[in-house]
């Protein structure tokens, strides 16, 4: 039986019914989706009871940069395993449309999904990973801005795409964003939005929330709202479509992305509550998916997304710094070193 939704009013109530549910079953979940949400909750709130989730992706990420890093030597290994990327992605309409826009850069995926990933996040606490100049090397040696900006690439997968771009910045290979964005924006001009299909909206929505997601360092600052009024915008003139068209993924950061901005009095911020509050669904205390599956591990990231809207800080947290907390600091894998100057 499918309960009422909870009244807008209650989106207190609601958060935290879906923290309880989450954090009841978190040795449940699998480590990178464990990770996801303890990064996530310790941004929002410092409390180093997240850390030990954030370690827990470490060692997975840190192990994978091992694997892929210490072996870009190998020529062969890399074809064989960017075709295996590849080969993961799946057989569904999205996944064909994806190999299909990969196929003149068939490493694209190796180098950004992979090696720029897992470094990032790595470097996200404050730390450096296993062969680090050996895979800064061959991430400047690979030609990323083709890939980037190809329009079927973003067709494809926007939002993963500004992800890159930042992480290429953020560990020193390259700066592709402006480059990214302006071909972000050649392939979705304003005045076509009536040309787009549902999911190629979507897909332009995912995109630009994430040019904001990635600018605060996933959750660690704010944004400068005039740098990105492009997008905010945007949001404001397209509201009505978004709650009708977008997931519920998308819609949750869109309000998330005027908080980011230091927005939360934007009337685009309480319509998107609304909208997840009325998608609640307090017999599973979860914000199912669209075919109202209420599975945590498919579902952590739309409901840790609606924690953060329904209950934004007053105070963004950088990092975990793994290597400086007390509760983590002892625990580094060995593959890792702490920075003297985390960026």
């Amino acid at each position: 039986m499918v309960n009422a939704p909870v009244p807008a009013f209650d989106y207190q109530q609601i958060s935290s019914s879906i923290q309880t549910h989450l954090e009841r079953h978190l040795y449940q979940l699998p480590p990178r989706v464990l990770g996801h949400y303890g990064i996530r909750m310790y941004r929002m709130t410092g409390d180093e009871k997240y850390a030990n989730a954030a370690l827990t992706d470490l060692y997975v990420v840190s192990s994978t940069q091992a694997f892929y890093a210490c072996q870009l030597n190998d020529k062969q290994f890399v074809t064989a395993q960017a075709q295996q990327a590849i080969d993961k992605l799946g057989k569904g309409p999205r996944a064909k449309a994806r190999k299909k826009a990969l196929a003149p850069f068939p490493e694209f995926l190796f180098y950004t999904d992979i090696l720029l990933r897992t470094s990032s996040r790595i470097d996200e606490f404050g730390l450096e990973g296993p062969c680090h100049d050996q895979l800064l090397a061959g991430l400047k040696a690979s030609d990323l801005k083709q890939g980037l900006t190809d329009p079927a690439m973003i067709k494809a997968w926007a939002a993963q795409l500004i992800n890159y771009a930042y992480w290429a910045k953020q560990i020193g290979v390259g700066d592709y964003i402006e480059q990214y964005k302006q071909a972000f924006n050649a392939v979705y001009p304003a005045n076509q939005d009536k040309q787009l299909s549902k999911a190629q909206f979507r897909n332009k929505l995912y995109g630009m929330t994430h040019f904001i997601f990635a600018d605060s360092q996933y959750y660690q600052r704010s944004v400068d709202a005039e740098k990105f009024a492009w997008i905010l915008s945007y949001f404001e003139a397209n509201i009505d479509r978004i709650l009708t068209d977008a997931t519920a993924d998308i819609i949750t950061e869109v309000g998330i992305s005027f908080l980011l901005a230091g927005q939360e009095n934007n009337p685009v911020v309480d319509k998107t509550k609304a909208a997840i509050s009325a998608q609640y669904n307090a017999e599973y205390q979860v914000i199912p998916s669209p075919r109202g599956n209420p599975d945590l591990a498919m579902g952590e990231h739309r409901n840790v997304l609606a924690i953060m809207l329904f209950n934004w800080p007053k105070t963004l947290h950088k990092g975990p710094l793994l290597g400086e907390l007390s509760a983590t600091k002892h625990l580094l894998p060995k593959q890792v070193s702490v920075l003297q100057s985390p960026q």
